[in-house]
């Protein structure tokens, strides 16, 4: 017997070497092996999840979705459709007996109805634009959905008749509006969004709405009515977030505002008693940074009443309980996305936290929830280790139910993430960061060190997972990211830290994070690196105009001349008035002292200029010129263009690829 147990410990011994020696560092190829979990929609009945389960595929280089249900106790998983499709947004039907769900294709985007117990799927409808807000109508005998309908343009210029047979040029592209393009859809077509309307049974979808504005949402209201939130401003270029809430009249096509205050009114939701509407909004004050407030009005549109008064943090999803008496919030707070619910007098309670962000990349905030009749909710969640995956709970409970990614990680070291706070030299503000040390990393040993920086400037990072930092851990690189002023999830002060006064004092926040790290004692203080990408595209080419230690840097789709920004790039009309006290012309001094382009001559540090070629939020124009006075300045540089790339650079898994591999190029060229 002893013979045996010694002979079975050899060869779990041998196993477990085995095993061990499988174990490797995460690669960039293995971005195509992640998965996560999206817009979980908890049944009526709180006893089922529809999600969407999102893979890539490393032959078509894209991202897919299918849509997945479980059971409330994490029992019965499985795959409603399977495939390389595209699906999204399910919706279930009032009484939870089907759902709705969305498929884009090249050609448009479909819309089907599965029904449960027939375990049936048909499609009720296709249109050659995107379908939007989704939503049954109270019987579940009709559906509503939002769609672009496109104008058609009458030419001002004239042009002569051509010769038949002729083959002359397209004739020229006439443009009269402010906002004409925008990142990821290219030049825009005239039109709006409408309402539409389709029976369960099938036929025709029918526009119902012929707006002259934007519409954001549309829910229903009564069998006759609908409440949506829009922009009907006629100087709407002018006035881009001064949205209100209407009733809308299906009969007599009427519109009746229940909210007029100068500032964004949206997200409605009718209570379950149907006394009260919740909704979102904030009383604009032309501030860089502006939190969405929750507000309580009753049906008719009066006493309106702000309940989050006392609550200083941006609320970004709401849903009713089903007493009426409280609504439940999803919320940033300190890195950290949360829920929790607010009751009509304003108290607050916390739920949950690490409600999972969805952005892969980087470890910036987000995730989606949903709440059903009994109050249960299902949420994204994640952390550091996790992108997200699915969880449920009910009165502060919570269970995750799936791990997609388990099987890749067990094979996979990960850096590990440390939070760390410490006091900024400018003016001793605290700040909040984390630490991404390699794998089997030893404090006794010194490490490159990668400063990551985030954009937005309104943003923030958190404990959340991150492909690329991960990435850049698992080469040997201490990587360190935090929270500078401007940052959100702390409130508004912190964020308005920097109104009007962007890029400046968030630059003695990073570097003191810089010192906090290296008084630690393991970084090599000659291997110092920065990165960052849009806002931190901004903030990593000031750094090189205002220091040199650097060794090198990756500044990726910056703004770099204020100036040529404001006037080139998409949402100008938020940029001049949000952003500066007035237009580039009239404060030429204050655009250039905040452009990195006026510090070029100062830079010695070797930069990689890094954007995609179809960016129209930090047009790559702007790289191109730090790009060309770095050049004439004598400073070593690259110039990197992602080909067929938004400002998402990562939407397709190999641009993130090509993104990551990049910045490694760059920093090891240079790493002594």
């Amino acid at each position: 017997m002893a013979k045996n147990v010694y002979l079975n410990l050899i060869i779990a011994s041998i196993f477990s070497i085995s095993v061990n020696a499988q174990i490797s560092n995460l690669e960039t190829l293995d971005v195509f092996k992640l998965q996560h979990i999206s817009n979980p929609q908890i049944s009526p009945d709180g006893n089922s999840i529809l999600y969407e389960r999102n893979f890539k595929d490393i032959m078509t280089d894209s991202n897919y979705s299918n849509i997945w249900i479980v059971n409330y106790d994490g029992s019965n998983s499985r795959p409603i459709t399977t495939g390389n499709n595209k699906h999204s947004e399910p919706t279930w039907s009032n009484d939870g007996k089907r759902f709705l769900f969305k498929n884009r294709t090249d050609k448009g985007t479909e819309l089907y109805l599965y029904e449960l117990e027939k375990k049936s799927l048909q499609m009720l409808t296709s249109v050659q634009t995107d379908i939007s807000n989704i939503r049954w109508s109270n019987d579940n005998k009709r559906i509503i959905f939002l769609s672009f309908v496109e104008e058609k343009e009458k030419k001002l210029i004239k042009l002569p008749e051509k010769p038949r047979g002729a083959k002359w040029n397209n004739p020229p592209i006439e443009i009269t509006d402010l906002e004409f393009r925008s990142d990821g859809k290219g030049y825009l077509k005239r039109g709006n969004k409408q309402v539409f309307l389709i029976s369960v049974d099938g036929g025709p979808s029918i526009k119902i709405s012929n707006f002259d504005g934007k519409i954001y949402s549309c829910e229903w209201f009564s069998k006759k009515e609908l409440i949506i939130s829009a922009n009907f401003k006629k100087d709407i270029d002018f006035k881009p977030r001064d949205s209100d809430i209407h009733i809308y009249n299906l009969n007599s096509k009427t519109l009746k505002k229940l909210t007029s205050r100068f500032g964004p009114d949206f997200s409605p939701k009718i209570s379950y008693d149907e006394k009260k509407i919740a909704f979102l909004g904030f009383d604009d004050k032309f501030l860089g940074y502006q939190q969405n407030e929750l507000y309580v009005m009753d049906i008719n549109g009066k006493n309106i009443k702000n309940i989050s008064k006392d609550f200083d943090r941006n609320i970004s999803s709401i849903f009713w309980s089903h007493d009426s008496k409280k609504i439940f919030i999803k919320y940033d707070d300190y890195g950290m996305t949360k829920l929790g619910y607010l009751n009509l007098s304003g108290d607050f309670s916390f739920l949950v936290n690490e409600v999972g962000g969805l952005s892969q990349g980087r470890p910036y905030s987000g995730g989606t929830f949903s709440v059903s009749r009994n109050d249960r909710y299902a949420f994204t969640f994640g952390n550091v280790y996790n992108p997200s995956d699915l969880a449920v709970g009910s009165s502060g409970s919570k269970q995750r139910l799936t791990n997609l990614n388990e099987n890749l990680f067990e094979l996979r070291n990960l850096g590990e993430v440390k939070e760390i706070k410490y006091r900024s030299s400018f003016d001793n503000l605290e700040i909040q960061g984390w630490i991404v040390t390699p794998p089997n990393f030893d404090p006794k040993n010194k490490y490159p060190l990668i400063l990551e920086i985030h954009g937005g400037p309104f943003s923030n990072y958190g404990f959340r997972f991150s492909t690329e930092v991960q990435l850049y851990a698992n080469k040997g690189y201490v990587v360190l990211y935090v929270n500078p002023r401007g940052s959100t999830s702390y409130g508004k002060k912190f964020a308005n830290e920097i109104h009007h006064n962007y890029p400046n004092h968030d630059y003695d926040d990073l570097i003191s994070g810089v010192n906090y790290i290296i008084d630690k004692g393991f970084i090599d203080e000659k291997n110092l690196f920065v990165t960052g990408g849009s806002g931190g595209g901004v903030l990593s080419s000031w750094i090189v105009g205002k220091t040199d230690i650097f060794r090198a840097a990756v500044v990726a789709k910056p703004v770099i001349n204020w100036y040529s920004f404001v006037l080139y790039a998409d949402n100008t009309s938020i940029y001049y008035k949000y952003w500066f006290k007035n237009f580039p012309w009239e404060d030429q001094e204050n655009y250039m002292k905040r452009s990195p382009i006026s510090y070029v001559g100062n830079v010695k540090t070797p930069t990689m200029l890094l954007t995609g070629e179809k960016d129209y939020r930090t047009p790559i124009s702007e790289s191109e010129q730090f790009y060309t006075a770095l050049k004439l300045n004598g400073v070593e540089s690259m110039l990197v263009r992602i080909p067929n790339s938004s400002h998402s650079i990562a939407s397709k898994p190999s641009n993130l690829i090509a993104k990551v591999n990049s910045v490694l190029y760059w920093f090891d060229k240079f790493r002594k």
